[in-house]
């Protein structure tokens, strides 16, 4: 086992406390994401003593880092990326594509000579990046497409030309294809809305939740990305989406191809080793409708929730429906022995408490609060004792 870091992205939808408090750190200022893991853009490193990088701690022997049944599926790299997300604000219209298309647009923009880090740049590596969502606080989102009918719905009695534009389309054509009419018209160039017009719906939906709205929820959201982000058509965009509330502990699923926004909250992230965002708006960073658009899927769906299945009495696993990754949750506070789930290379975050792991070969490491291991293959199944919580990555 290795005890490792943790890097920190400093976006702007970031908070100034949520993070810091649970690594514990001194610095001020704005911190999104902690990423654990692998992924050349931001890699963890060791803390054992030789500060070697995660990915150069798995090249010295791959096979006994990752397994050989790692190896075979998915080459000589860790295939999932952990994190640790606290937006304060909310962050952007975005879709991760699929495999194939990351394939593709990454030797593209590779022949187009886009250097790997330019801002513009979409594709940062050749990885689809399907994500897994653990709620540590309340979190607020917005993730795939309200049914058309109801979509429409929510549009009724809005006094704003655009809001009856979209209604129109959405009763024309109740189905995905007007769903993706709807949702084009709002985001292509050639169409997007005016400033003044977003803002005119805004207006209509604030007016309409002070009267008593009977969709108040989907109002807020309008008011408060409108208030957060001034006439950018993603505003209106949320009233296609479906909201979703998890609470602590409640898990959901994000596949590619799966446009979302993430409004306000903490959680736990696992997703594939990927940086691949495709964004539409509601940001500062760089947004490529035309991409977004060619790796949405239009199919009108609820949000996917995950329940958990419990092992030993103490371990919650959330299987998400992809081969890259899985999340457990563990929770002790009564010292005894607990066997975690699990095998190949492992990724622990231990949350709060203080807890020790056990190898299958005698080997042991001390978590507490805001600490982070990377655990070899090699090293077998492990148990934990203590009082806390953690959380462990691995590949199923």
């Amino acid at each position: 086992m290795h005890r490792i870091s943790h890097a920190t992205q400093a976006y702007a939808w970031g908070s100034h406390t949520a993070i810091h408090d649970l690594f514990g750190h001194d610095a001020t200022g704005v911190i999104a994401e902690a990423w654990m893991g692998a992924h050349p853009s931001s890699p963890s490193r060791g803390l054992d003593g030789d500060l070697l990088t995660l990915p150069q701690l798995i090249a010295r022997d791959a096979e006994g880092s990752l397994g050989q049944d790692v190896v075979d599926r998915f080459g000589s790299s860790l295939p999932y990326l952990l994190k640790v997300i606290a937006a304060e604000r909310p962050l952007s219209l975005q879709v991760h594509p699929h495999i194939e298309r990351a394939r593709q647009g990454y030797a593209e923009e590779d022949l187009a000579g886009i250097p790997i880090d330019a801002p513009h740049r979409n594709y940062r590596d050749t990885n689809h990046k399907p994500e897994l969502v653990y709620a540590l606080t309340q979190f607020e989102a917005m993730c795939g497409f309200r049914a058309p009918r109801r979509a429409a719905e929510l549009l009724v009695g809005l006094d704003a030309p655009l809001a009856k534009e979209l209604h129109g389309i959405l009763v024309a054509d109740p189905s995905p294809a007007g769903i993706r009419a709807a949702f084009t018209q709002l985001l292509e160039p050639a169409t997007t809305p005016s400033v003044d017009e977003v803002r005119e719906l805004a207006e209509a939906c604030a007016a309409r939740l002070a009267a008593g709205s009977p969709s108040p929820r989907a109002d807020r959201t309008v008011v408060l990305l409108q208030r957060e982000y001034p006439g950018d058509p993603g505003v209106v965009t949320s009233l296609l989406l479906n909201p979703v509330t998890l609470q602590p502990g409640d898990a959901m699923f994000v596949p590619a191809g799966g446009v979302h926004a993430y409004l306000h909250g903490v959680a736990v992230e696992i997703m594939a080793s990927s940086d691949n965002v495709l964004r539409a708006g509601l940001t500062p960073k760089h947004v490529d409708v035309p991409e977004l658009l060619r790796n949405v899927d239009y199919v009108a769906a609820p949000p996917i929730r995950i329940a958990p299945e419990v092992f030993h009495g103490a371990t919650k696993v959330y299987y998400a429906p992809v081969d890259d990754f899985e999340l457990s949750v563990t929770q002790i506070d009564d010292d005894g022995v607990h066997p975690l789930p699990g095998r190949g290379p492992r990724v622990l975050l231990c949350l709060d408490g203080r807890l020790t792991v056990s190898t299958a070969h005698d080997g042991t490491l001390e978590l507490e609060r805001g600490h982070v291991a990377f655990v070899p293959a090699r090293d077998g199944a492990l148990t934990v004792r203590g009082a806390g919580t953690i959380v462990q990555a691995d590949v199923p």
